[in-house]
């Protein structure tokens, strides 16, 4: 029965009939006044978000804009203008400049709001909060929006850091569950506890997977489905499977996963692996608290 739901459910979506009917749900919630965040929450774990819809959920979700419509001119207001003295302020200490990449420009506000712009702070570094805003700069055309929704995606992030641990043995558990020969490959050649889970799992893959893959699971990211992390590496190992096997350093390693990044049919079959490992694990039910706080 199982395979039946699975094989339909691939038919309805190469027809375009899947689709059509989940973007008419989501239209439907949407009108709702207020809006139902875990009405939404719902959508964004069972199913990928249509383009035209993601800005209006994904600001809502992480929330940017607040589920009361009379509210949301106010609050936007107040979001513009805190983003225009915060470009301000930078600009006037000579911090950013019109040649500023914006991504880095995003980063320095951030520092300067939270206080940790401090004199001769690089902020050309490489960090969490840059890698995911580079990639939300090209999904979303509003560099506002994009800095608001960098900042929740990144508590997110401080997260997903809190529960490295416990995500970093459940990664080592369900590889050797999945794909035994390949924990045992990488764990003899000490490369399995040399993967850089941290940096993958706290820029959510910004960097490793392609953007229009990675956007289905950002999805789930503003879901609150933060467990998602650890079977898109699951798949990313498996997907690499052969080339995997013939690694026998870290670097050869490194180098056989940064492959991919370009890779748009390989990426697209990763997240689509992940998704439904991920749906077979139940992996849903873990919410991080900033989503549940939002929530009530």
């Amino acid at each position: 029965m199982a395979d039946e739901r699975n094989f339909r459910s691939t038919y309805y979506e190469k027809v375009g009939c899947r689709g059509v009917e989940e973007r008419k749900s989501l239209e439907i919630l949407l009108k709702e006044k207020p809006l139902n965040l875990t009405k939404l929450t719902q959508f964004c774990i069972r199913f990928t978000v249509p383009k035209i819809h993601r800005t209006v959920l994904w600001n809502s979700l992480l929330g940017v804009t607040p589920v009361y419509d009379k509210s949301r001119e106010y609050v936007m207001e107040q979001r513009v203008a805190v983003y225009n003295d915060l470009l301000k302020a930078l600009k006037i200490m000579r911090i950013v400049d019109e040649t500023t990449p914006t991504s880095r420009v995003l980063y320095a506000m951030w520092l300067l709001e939270k206080k940790q712009l401090y004199l001769g702070r690089d902020i050309t570094q490489e960090s969490h909060f840059c890698n995911i805003t580079k990639v939300l700069l090209e999904i979303f055309d509003n560099d506002i929006e994009t800095y608001w929704m960098a900042k929740s995606l990144y508590d997110y992030s401080e997260e997903v850091s809190l529960e490295m641990g416990k995500l970093s043995d459940l990664t080592y558990t369900i590889l050797e569950k999945e794909d035994s020969g390949l924990y045992i490959h990488l764990k003899s050649c000490d490369m399995l506890t040399a993967l850089p889970l941290a940096d993958w799992y706290r820029s959510f893959f910004a960097g490793v997977l392609s953007e229009p893959a990675l956007i289905r699971i950002w999805d789930k990211i503003c879901g609150g489905a933060i467990k998602i992390v650890v079977f898109v590496m699951i798949e990313i190992l498996r997907m690499l499977r052969r080339r995997v096997l013939r690694c026998v350093d870290q670097k050869s390693l490194f180098e056989c996963i940064d492959s991919i990044k370009n890779e748009q049919e390989t990426a697209d079959m990763i997240v689509n692996g992940a998704i439904e490992l991920w749906q077979q694990n139940k992996g849903h039910e873990y919410i991080p608290q900033s989503k549940v706080k939002a929530l009530s």
